[in-house]
Parts: structure tokens; sequence; C-alpha cells
């Protein structure tokens, strides 16, 4: 049981995207999940180019019953589950707190629930099978906060690193000594 299963949410650009492309690298077998079709097929066939098996599973990180679709979809395909990165995610619009409303915290749905729930059903299949990994990608700013400007960093919107900030302590909360 060398070839490890891999499960990516937000595979479909950025980390997510050069994270799938590294682990197919190695040789995983590959899951990757995003909310576009095309993109995911896309990747899914760069994978394949690359010699390793992969599969594309529509979820959005938002919505249990998809997450719980697609760990068990995997789960289906591969007989387990090794390793889950978590980089789905989303920046917000940037702009001071006077200016924003409640539909701009819509950004801690994927970042923060996004993250909570994949956890959740990740770890309701790495517990009975005794192993596993779960990384979720989060920021420094999550962490250590950071004032628009500083040090030459580009505005962000605040919800973003605050919801980052949620990202961090979740994965706090969720660690499972092995």
């Amino acid at each position: 049981m060398n070839t490890k299963v891999v499960l990516i949410t937000g595979a479909l650009t950025g980390i997510g995207w050069a994270t799938a492309l590294a682990f197919a690298k190695e040789g995983a077998q590959v899951v990757v999940s995003g909310r576009r079709d095309e993109e995911g097929q896309q990747l899914v066939r760069e994978i394949r180019k690359k010699g390793a098996e992969a599969e594309f599973i529509r979820a959005d990180v938002r919505r249990e019953e998809d997450v719980r679709n697609l760990i068990d979809k995997t789960v289906e395909r591969y007989g387990r589950l090794d390793v889950a990165v978590n980089t789905a995610g989303t920046e917000g619009t940037p702009g001071p707190v006077m200016e924003q409303t409640a539909e701009s915290y819509a950004t801690f749905d994927t970042n923060v629930l996004g993250t909570l729930l994949s956890m959740k059903h990740e770890l309701r299949v790495m517990l009975p099978q005794k192993s596993g990994s779960i990384v979720n990608i989060s920021a420094t700013f999550g962490h250590t906060g950071a004032r628009p400007g500083l040090l030459s960093i580009p505005p962000a919107s605040m919800q973003w690193r605050d919801s980052r900030g949620g990202t961090w302590a979740a994965s706090r909360s969720g660690s499972i000594p092995a």
C-alpha cells in the first residue's frame, strides 16, 4: 500500500492546482475537487499526462452534502483516504469595516465552514482506518494579522484575513495526535 490516496479541495486554481500536480509527480492517486467542471476535467487530464491516476469530483465545500459525497466517492473509488489537503478558499472584497455588509462575510462560509466540514468528513474516514493526514492551507495573516500597506503588503480583504484566522483556529482545534 505504497500508493497514497490524496484528496485536494479547491484544487482548480493556485496552490490547490500546484499541490495536485506535486502529488501526481510523486505517484499518488489524486482526487481533485472544486466547483467548476471544465477546470476539474482539465486538471485531471494534466495529471493523467504525468502518468498518475486522477479523478475529479465536483463539490462546494460550503455544502455539507457535497463534502459528504466527495469523501464517500473517494473512498468508494480507492478504498481509503490517506491525505487530505484543504485549499478551498476565497478572498472577499477589500475595504474598511464600516463599508462591509453581512453578505461580505460569505468568505467565512468557504474559508472556515468549508474547512470544518471537510475535516469532519475526512476524519470520519481516517479515524476508523487509524491513519491519515489533513493539511489545511491558511495564511500567515490568519495567525498574526496585518495592516494593509504594512511591509509593502497589498491590501487584502479584512474578511479574508479574519477567515484565515478561523481556518488556523479550526486546524488547531481539530488536531488529533497520532
